[in-house]
C-alpha cells in the first residue's frame, strides 16, 4: 500500500478508513483492538487520535501514514509480546551498571583512615565493619518476603535509596556512629539485592530466562570490573582524592536510582502473586500436603484453584492475606524438604553456604590486612587493579569452566576439597607475608577459586530445579552463609569476642578453608571408592548364570556420566 500527497486531496472519512488499514496492516491488527477502539479513532480524526493513555499521534489534513510510522511502530514495539522483554530488560541492566559503578570502594578503608574521617584501624575493624554482617542477617529474611509480596520493583526502588543514604552519610558523616549507620544502610543495599535478579523472572517469558539473566549478571561484572580499573588510574595518574571518589560513586548511584523509577511494575511474581502457569510443576506430595492445609485453614476452598502461586485466581476471587501467607509458607517448606533429601543438592548447598560465609569475611576485612602490610598514607596502593584483575580472573575461570568436561557428580566434591585447599593456602600466604605483593597474588588466587566453583556449584545446585525453587535454595543457602558469618565474626572481630588483630584474623579464615577441604576430601574419597566398587560389580557377570549362555556385560554408562554446561 503506498500512500503519498494524493491522500490529501481524498475525504476525511476515506483518509481515516486509509489511514487504520495501514496502522492494521503495521502493527498486525492491534490498531483495532486498542483501548479506546475505532468508535473513539474516528471522531477525533484531524485533531488527534488516542492510541492508549499518554500516547497521542498528531494527524492534520493533509499528513500521510509516513509521517506518523515511527511512532505507530514505537507503540508496536512497546505492545508486542516478542519485544515485551526487551524494555525492562535494559533498564534492568542500566540499574545494575550504574548501582555496580563505585569507584570508591576499592579504597574504602584507606578513605575512613585518612583524614577525612580520621578512624583507627581498631574502631574500624571491631566497631564498624561487624555492622554490616548483623544488619544483613537481621533484613535478608524479611527483605526476601517482601521482595515478591510486593513484586520487586518497590524494593529495587529502596535499593536505590539506600544507596544515596549511604554515600551521602560517607561524604558528610563523621565518627564510628555515622560510619556504624552506614554499614546499616549497606546492609539494607545487600539485602535487597535479591530483587535484581528475581525481578526479571516476572516479566519475562520463560523461553527469554536464560538470556536476559546472563545479561543482568554480567553488565554487573562489567560495571564493577571498569569502576575498579578507572579508580587505580583516578588514583595514581591523575591524583584524585578518595573524597572525590566518593562523589563520582554517589552520583553513579543516584542514576542508578533514576533508572529504577521506570521498570514497569510486574503484574506477577514468583510465589505471593503468580498465576497458574503450565510453566509451573509440582509434584503430587505438595500438591497433597498444600490441599490438606489450605482445607483446614479455609473451609470450601477449590480444588482447582491449587497451584504453586498463592496468589489471585482466575475467577477474580482473591484470598485472604492469611490464606496466601499460609499457602506460600506451607509450599516453601515443602519444596526446602524435597529439595534437600537430595545428598547431591545438600553437600554442594552445604559448601556453598561455609564457603560463602568466608569469602565475604575475607572481602569485609581484605583492605585492612592490605593497609596493615602497607599502609596508605607512607605508600602508593593499588586496591582497585587488584579488584579489577581479581574480577576478571575470576569471570574468566567461571566462564572456561563451562568448557570442561567432567564428570561432576563423581569429581565435583574432589574439586571443591581441592580448590578449599588453594583458598586456604592463599590466605595462608596472605597471612604471613610481608610483601604487598605477594598478599595481593594471594588476594587473585582466593577471588578466582571461589568464582569458580561457585559457578560450578549454582550449576550442580540449579540443573534439576524450577526457577522458583532455586530462587528458594538460594535465599536460604546465603541466609545460613550469613549465620556462620555472623558467628565467624562475633568470635573472631567483634569487640565481645576474642577481639583479634587483622594480623591473626586471616590466620584463622585459613584454617577454617582447610577444615571445609579436609570434609570434603574425606566425601570425595569416599565417593570415588563407591563408585570404583559398584562399578567392579557391574562388570562382573552373574555366578548363577550359564557359562554357556553367558553373554559380554559392558560396562555401565550410568556410573560415568559427563556434564558440560
Amino acid at each position: 500500500m503506498t500512500l503519498g500527497p494524493s491522500a490529501g486531496r481524498t475525504s476525511p472519512q476515506s483518509r481515516f478508513r486509509l489511514w487504520t488499514k495501514g496502522l492494521e496492516a503495521l502493527t498486525g491488527g492491534v490498531a483495532s483492538a486498542l483501548p479506546a477502539g475505532r468508535q473513539l479513532l474516528a471522531p477525533a480524526f484531524g485533531a488527534g487520535i488516542h492510541l492508549r493513555p499518554r500516547v497521542r499521534v498528531a494527524l492534520r489534513p493533509g499528513s500521510d501514514l509516513v509521517q506518523t510510522a515511527p511512532v505507530v511502530a514505537m507503540e508496536y514495539f512497546r505492545m508486542s509480546p516478542s519485544s515485551s522483554w526487551i524494555y525492562p530488560t535494559v533498564i534492568l541492566c542500566l540499574f545494575g551498571f550504574f548501582s555496580m559503578m563505585r569507584p570508591s570502594e576499592p579504597f574504602l578503608i584507606p578513605y575512613l583512615s585518612g583524614t577525612s574521617k580520621n578512624l583507627t584501624s581498631t574502631e574500624i575493624t571491631n566497631e564498624i565493619l561487624p555492622v554490616w554482617t548483623y544488619s544483613y542477617l537481621v533484613l535478608l529474611l524479611p527483605v526476601f518476603v517482601l521482595t515478591d509480596y510486593v513484586r520487586y520493583k518497590p524494593v529495587i526502588i529502596l535499593q536505590g535509596i539506600s544507596f544515596i543514604i549511604t554515600w551521602l552519610l560517607l561524604l558528610f558523616g563523621q565518627g564510628v556512629k555515622a560510619m556504624q549507620v552506614v554499614e546499616f544502610f549497606y546492609g539494607m543495599v545487600t539485602a535487597t539485592e535479591v530483587a535484581y535478579y528475581a525481578y526479571i523472572y516476572s516479566v519475562v517469558s520463560p523461553e527469554h530466562y536464560q538470556k536476559v539473566s546472563s545479561y543482568c549478571r554480567s553488565i554487573t561484572l562489567v560495571s564493577y570490573t571498569a569502576a575498579s580499573l578507572l579508580a587505580q588510574l583516578l588514583v595514581s595518574l591523575a591524583n584524585l582524592s578518595y573524597f572525590h571518589l566518593n562523589v563520582i560513586t554517589m552520583v553513579s548511584v543516584s542514576v542508578a536510582f533514576i533508572f529504577s523509577l521506570f521498570l514497569p511494575m510486574p503484574k506477577k511474581s514468583m510465589f505471593f502473586h503468580a498465576k497458574p502457569s503450565k510453566e509451573i510443576k509440582e509434584s503430587p506430595s505438595t500438591d497433597t500436603i498444600l490441599r490438606e492445609a489450605c482445607k483446614n485453614e479455609a473451609p470450601g476452598y477449590e480444588e482447582k484453584k491449587l497451584t504453586v502461586t498463592s496468589g489471585n485466581q482466575d475467577n477474580g476471587h482473591l484470598s485472604s492475606p492469611k490464606t496466601v501467607a499460609l499457602k506460600v509458607f506451607v509450599q516453601w517448606f515443602q519444596d526446602l524438604k524435597e529439595c534437600y533429601s537430595s545428598k547431591h543438592l545438600f553437600y554442594w548447598s552445604l559448601w556453598w553456604a561455609f564457603s560463602t560465609a568466608g569469602f565475604n569475611q575475607t572481602l569485609n576485612y581484605v583492605q585492612i590486612l592490605w593497609d596493615y602490610k602497607a599502609p596508605s598514607q607512607n605508600s602508593l596502593i593499588y586496591n582497585g587493579a587488584v579488584e579489577a584483575i581479581a574480577t576478571f580472573g575470576g569471570a574468566v575461570a567461571a566462564f572456561a569452566v563451562g568448557y570442561v568436561r567432567v564428570n561432576w557428580d563423581l569429581l565435583g566434591e574432589l574439586a571443591l576439597a581441592i580448590f578449599s585447599v588453594v583458598s586456604a593456602g592463599s590466605l595462608f600466604v596472605m597471612h604471613y607475608t610481608v610483601n604487598i605483593w605477594v598478599c595481593y597474588a594471594g588476594y587473585l588466587i582466593f577471588k578466582s577459586s571461589y568464582m569458580l566453583l561457585i559457578t560450578i556449584a549454582v550449576f550442580q545446585i540449579a540443573v534439576n530445579l524450577s526457577v522458583e525453587r532455586y530462587a528458594l535454595v538460594f535465599g536460604i543457602n546465603t541466609f545460613i552463609a550469613l549465620v556462620i558469618q555472623t558467628i565467624m565474626t562475633v568470635i573472631v572481630v567483634d569487640q565481645r569476642g576474642l577481639n583479634l588483630p587483622i594480623s591473626i584474623q586471616f590466620l584463622v579464615y585459613g584454617s577454617y578453608f582447610a577444615v571445609i577441604a579436609g570434609v570434603f576430601l574425606m566425601r570425595s574419597l569416599y565417593i570415588i571408592y563407591s563408585a570404583k566398587c559398584q562399578n567392579k560389580e557391574t562388570q562382573n557377570p552373574s555366578t548363577t548364570q550359564n557359562p554357556d549362555d553367558a553373554s559380554p556385560v559392558e560396562p555401565s554408562n550410568n556410573i560415568i556420566m559427563v556434564t558440560k554446561f
